[in-house]
Protein backbone atom coordinates (compact mmCIF):
# COMPACT_ATOMS: atom_id res chain seq x y z
CA UNK A 1 0.00 0.00 0.00
CA UNK A 2 1.57 3.09 -1.15
CA UNK A 3 1.74 4.88 2.33
CA UNK A 4 2.74 8.01 1.02
CA UNK A 5 -0.42 8.45 -1.29
CA UNK A 6 -2.42 7.42 1.91
CA UNK A 7 -0.51 10.12 3.40
CA UNK A 8 -1.82 12.49 1.23
CA UNK A 9 -5.58 11.74 0.59
CA UNK A 10 -5.80 11.76 4.35
CA UNK A 11 -4.10 14.92 4.68
CA UNK A 12 -6.88 16.09 2.29
CA UNK A 13 -9.85 14.79 3.76
CA UNK A 14 -9.03 15.57 7.75
CA UNK A 15 -7.08 18.34 7.13
CA UNK A 16 -4.14 19.46 8.86
CA UNK A 17 -4.21 21.82 11.99
CA UNK A 18 -1.04 22.48 13.79
CA UNK A 19 -3.27 23.62 17.40
CA UNK A 20 -5.83 21.71 19.06
CA UNK A 21 -9.42 21.97 18.14
CA UNK A 22 -12.84 20.49 18.99
CA UNK A 23 -14.04 17.68 16.23
CA UNK A 24 -17.67 17.70 15.07
CA UNK A 25 -18.38 15.48 18.05
CA UNK A 26 -16.35 18.24 20.81
CA UNK A 27 -13.32 15.81 20.88
CA UNK A 28 -9.73 17.72 20.78
CA UNK A 29 -7.78 17.17 18.20
CA UNK A 30 -4.71 17.97 16.46
CA UNK A 31 -2.80 17.68 13.61
CA UNK A 32 -4.04 15.40 10.68
CA UNK A 33 -7.32 13.77 13.09
CA UNK A 34 -4.93 12.69 15.79
CA UNK A 35 -7.95 12.56 18.21
CA UNK A 36 -6.88 14.07 21.89
CA UNK A 37 -9.95 12.96 23.73
CA UNK A 38 -12.22 14.95 25.80
CA UNK A 39 -8.72 17.05 27.27
CA UNK A 40 -6.47 19.29 25.30
CA UNK A 41 -3.54 17.83 26.28
CA UNK A 42 -1.56 19.39 23.52
CA UNK A 43 -2.41 23.38 22.10
CA UNK A 44 0.46 23.27 19.08
CA UNK A 45 2.32 21.05 16.83
CA UNK A 46 5.07 21.47 14.36
CA UNK A 47 4.42 20.59 10.58
CA UNK A 48 6.90 18.24 11.21
CA UNK A 49 5.42 16.91 14.94
CA UNK A 50 2.35 16.62 12.96
CA UNK A 51 3.60 14.91 10.37
CA UNK A 52 5.15 12.01 12.78
CA UNK A 53 1.81 11.54 14.48
CA UNK A 54 0.28 11.16 11.37
CA UNK A 55 2.48 8.49 10.62
CA UNK A 56 2.36 6.49 13.54
CA UNK A 57 -1.74 6.96 13.17
CA UNK A 58 -1.57 5.52 9.58
CA UNK A 59 0.27 2.57 10.86
CA UNK A 60 -2.34 1.94 13.48
CA UNK A 61 -5.36 2.59 11.21
CA UNK A 62 -3.07 0.06 8.47
CA UNK A 63 -2.66 -2.64 11.17
CA UNK A 64 -6.36 -2.20 12.02
CA UNK A 65 -7.47 -2.86 8.84
CA UNK A 66 -5.14 -6.08 8.50
CA UNK A 67 -7.35 -6.96 11.34
CA UNK A 68 -10.59 -6.44 9.78
CA UNK A 69 -10.17 -6.96 6.28
CA UNK A 70 -7.78 -10.13 6.25
CA UNK A 71 -7.36 -10.63 2.73
CA UNK A 72 -6.92 -6.65 2.53
CA UNK A 73 -3.45 -6.72 0.26
CA UNK A 74 -5.44 -9.03 -2.21
CA UNK A 75 -7.30 -6.01 -3.40
CA UNK A 76 -5.85 -3.51 -5.62
CA UNK A 77 -4.19 -0.16 -4.35
CA UNK A 78 -6.85 1.63 -4.56
CA UNK A 79 -9.58 -0.25 -2.47
CA UNK A 80 -6.43 -0.85 0.07
CA UNK A 81 -5.72 2.99 0.59
CA UNK A 82 -9.83 3.36 0.70
CA UNK A 83 -10.34 0.83 3.71
CA UNK A 84 -7.27 2.32 5.36
CA UNK A 85 -8.54 5.73 5.01
CA UNK A 86 -12.13 4.53 6.66
CA UNK A 87 -10.29 2.72 9.36
CA UNK A 88 -8.32 5.77 10.20
CA UNK A 89 -11.60 7.93 10.49
CA UNK A 90 -13.68 5.60 11.79
CA UNK A 91 -11.43 3.12 13.63
CA UNK A 92 -12.73 0.17 15.82
CA UNK A 93 -16.28 1.57 14.89
CA UNK A 94 -15.75 0.14 10.89
CA UNK A 95 -16.74 -3.11 12.42
CA UNK A 96 -19.98 -2.48 13.06
CA UNK A 97 -20.45 -1.83 9.20
CA UNK A 98 -21.38 -5.51 8.69
CA UNK A 99 -23.20 -5.53 5.72
CA UNK A 100 -20.13 -2.83 4.28
CA UNK A 101 -17.66 -5.31 6.15
CA UNK A 102 -18.72 -8.47 4.50
CA UNK A 103 -19.72 -7.07 1.26
CA UNK A 104 -15.84 -6.07 0.70
CA UNK A 105 -14.63 -9.60 2.00
CA UNK A 106 -17.12 -11.31 -0.61
CA UNK A 107 -15.23 -8.82 -3.27
CA UNK A 108 -19.06 -7.42 -3.71
CA UNK A 109 -17.91 -3.78 -4.62
CA UNK A 110 -20.91 -2.29 -5.58
CA UNK A 111 -22.82 -3.69 -2.40
CA UNK A 112 -19.89 -2.49 -0.38
CA UNK A 113 -20.23 1.02 -2.30
CA UNK A 114 -23.86 0.80 -1.75
CA UNK A 115 -23.55 -0.04 1.95
CA UNK A 116 -21.11 2.94 2.77
CA UNK A 117 -23.15 5.64 1.44
CA UNK A 118 -26.43 4.33 3.45
CA UNK A 119 -24.48 4.86 6.47
CA UNK A 120 -24.69 8.12 8.90
CA UNK A 121 -20.97 7.98 8.27
CA UNK A 122 -21.58 8.94 5.03
CA UNK A 123 -23.91 11.92 5.29
CA UNK A 124 -21.38 13.67 7.95
CA UNK A 125 -18.20 13.21 5.64
CA UNK A 126 -19.69 14.26 2.29
CA UNK A 127 -17.61 14.60 -0.08
CA UNK A 128 -14.86 12.31 1.50
CA UNK A 129 -17.56 9.50 1.22
CA UNK A 130 -18.05 9.90 -1.91
CA UNK A 131 -14.17 9.69 -3.36
CA UNK A 132 -14.07 6.65 -1.26
CA UNK A 133 -16.88 4.82 -2.67
CA UNK A 134 -15.51 5.32 -6.05
CA UNK A 135 -12.43 3.79 -5.33
CA UNK A 136 -14.05 1.15 -3.75
CA UNK A 137 -15.63 0.82 -7.41
CA UNK A 138 -13.57 1.76 -9.45
CA UNK A 139 -10.71 -0.27 -7.87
Amino acid sequence: MDRILLRGELTRDEGLRLSSYKDSVGLWTIGVGHLLGDEQRMLKLTHAEAMALLDADIHAAVRLAEVLFPQLYDYSEARQRALANMTFNLGGRLAQFVKFCAAVEAGLWEVAATEMMASKWAGQVGKRAERLRDMILQG
